[in-house]
């Protein structure tokens, strides 16, 4: 069972040193992610979402793949192509993989202009050290799916933070 859990920084610069430091201890073995996304709020209050995985540009290339396979097939590999890589973008596009686009863009317009959530969904991890790993950068827990206990520890971790990195 995954573990959803976001944290609010004060800016994104911030919050993209955290997901860095998770990437990293995912390469490391201490940690699995589903998803790790990057919300902020414009001074218009429009929310950005910074995927982890653009879902348009990978069915946009897979797209193309197939595209110019039938191409070859139907001896037009240009129109297979371009056909391809439109109807690739375009499912690539309505995918949604990981965390719930809406539901972020629902918790984010609580943030103030400027601020960033990190939205991680954990897959697997170990963690004390990973804890110990993200504490220092401190955050403000906007919510998470941890049992109480878990998610008091996590807040006071951060809230602990002499001074974020």
């Amino acid at each position: 069972m995954s573990t959803l859990i976001a944290i609010v920084y004060p800016n994104e610069k911030q919050a993209e040193d955290v997901r860095s430091k998770l990437l990293s201890l995912q390469r490391e073995y201490i940690i699995t992610l589903g998803d790790a996304v990057i919300a902020t709020k414009t001074e218009a209050g429009k929310i950005k979402l910074n995927q982890l995985i653009n879902t348009t540009a990978a069915g946009a290339a897979s797209g193309s793949f197939w595209g110019l396979l039938i191409g070859v097939i139907f001896l037009n590999p240009l129109l297979g192509v371009a056909v391809g890589t439109a109807s690739g973008a375009v499912s690539g596009a309505l995918t949604d993989v990981g965390i719930n686009d809406p539901f972020m863009k629902e918790l984010a317009a609580s943030l103030t202009p400027g601020n960033a959530a990190l939205f991680v969904l954990v897959k697997e991890m170990t963690e004390d050290k990973v804890l110990k790993e993200i504490a220092p950068f401190g955050g403000v827990v906007l919510k998470s799916s941890l049992d109480e206990s878990k998610e008091q520890v996590l807040r006071d971790a951060l809230a602990a933070a002499e001074k974020p990195v």
